[in-house]
């Protein structure tokens, strides 16, 4: 008998016919449609990238339309419900993680985020600031790293890497006095600090340079002034008339007036010359020469006073110019003019005078401190024209 029991035990189940009918049409219902989410073989690679474990970039915008897995991961991270400093920290990991790829920009966002928690913790701020500066500093924004060194230590003095990094941003911005001060005041917190020694030894060298070229500076500008004065005093000794003291009868005013063409005309002239005095005292002036006829010009950068103007003529025309095709200009058949601009009047010059002589004229007068003259032809058709309706002495 219990072997005919053990027997009906063992015996299997047999399903059910309804059961099987049921699984049956659930599985019909997939036939010949497809999963939407599935992976397709030929875009795996882009597929992966959208799974946040697998990114190898994040995007700088998450739109949680496009990354619905990243924004959700973002909302848990920086939960609203946790504390300032709890979020802070946040941002200062994800600001470490974006400067060690490189990615400062990204990186003084994340430190900006952290301290705009406003956490309680003044060692944090610190580090948020430090690190914000030393992502600014890698970007070139050195002014923008010194704030936040200075911020740093304001909320931590003793805070070695803000002083390390406002040291470097002083460095950069030539700030050498400022540098050696800041590493001063490292060095007695930690006397061995290696980039410290290396930046105080180099802002120390760079500041006496710089001490060096500022004195050098001063005793040029001192020299130059002082070789302004003296040609102010030769000027007026020999009474030679300047647009700015023919305009004013106060002497001081007139010599400031000197002193500034003076200063002005170095630069201004185009030749590089200038009004100067050798060791005997004696003066050089840059002259232009003016060929009305031809619309031509001549630049002597330094006429001697002593110098005869006929003596320049043989010079300059000891060779016929190329735009003298008629051949008529050679010295002994030259006239050379000056202009008295207030009286509108002419003045020859007398070929055998000296620049000095011409300069002392009463009706002379030097504009810009470079004496300029009229060249003619004599008895030239132009020349009779030219002068017809001119006022010639």
């Amino acid at each position: 008998m219990w072997r005919e029991s053990l027997g009906a035990a063992m015996e299997p189940l047999e399903p059910e016919p309804v059961a099987d009918l049921g699984m049956d049409s659930f599985l019909e219902k997939f036939q010949g449609r497809s999963y939407s989410g599935r992976f397709h073989e030929d875009q795996w690679e882009e597929e992966f990238e959208k799974i946040p474990l697998f990114m190898k970039k994040a995007p700088s915008e998450i739109d949680p339309m496009k990354n619905p897995d990243l924004a959700c991961l973002q909302s848990i991270i920086f939960d609203d419900e946790r504390s300032p400093e709890e979020q802070a920290k946040i941002y200062k990991n994800e600001g470490n993680d974006y400067f060690k790829e490189k990615d400062y920009k990204k990186a003084v966002t994340s430190y900006t985020e952290g301290l705009k928690k406003k956490c309680a913790d003044p060692d944090l701020n610190a580090v948020l600031h430090t690190n914000r500066a030393a992502a600014q500093y890698y970007m070139g924004n050195f002014r923008s790293a010194l704030n936040d060194a200075m911020a740093a230590r304001k909320r931590k003095p003793c805070h070695l890497k803000a002083i390390v990094r406002g040291a470097l941003c002083h460095l950069e911005l030539k700030n050498y006095a400022e540098a050696v001060n800041w590493c001063d005041d490292g060095l007695q917190i930690n006397a061995r600090e290696k980039t410290l020694l290396e930046v105080r030894a180099k802002a120390d060298k760079l500041k006496r340079i710089e001490q060096r070229d500022m004195r050098k500076a001063k005793l040029k500008e001192k020299k130059e002034q002082n070789a302004s004065k003296a040609l102010l005093q030769a000027v007026k000794a020999r009474n030679v008339k300047l647009v700015s003291e023919a305009a004013s009868d106060e002497e001081d005013s007139a010599s400031a007036g000197l002193c500034k063409l003076l200063d002005r005309l170095n630069l201004q002239n185009p030749y590089g010359a200038r009004l100067s005095m050798d060791d005997q005292g004696r003066l050089s002036w840059p002259v232009l020469f003016l060929y009305p006829e031809y619309a031509q010009s001549d630049f002597i950068s330094a006429f001697h006073e002593d110098s005869r103007f006929i003596d320049h003529l043989v010079e300059m025309f000891d060779e016929l110019p190329p735009w003298d095709l008629e051949r008529k200009y050679y010295p002994g058949n030259l006239e050379v003019y000056f202009e008295d601009e207030e009286r509108e009047e002419l003045y020859q010059v007398p070929p055998k005078s000296t620049l000095r002589q011409v300069l002392q004229h009463p009706r002379c007068f030097v504009k810009d401190l470079t004496p300029s003259f009229l060249v003619c032809v004599e008895s030239s058709p132009f020349s009779r024209n030219y002068f017809r309706v001119r006022n010639v002495q």
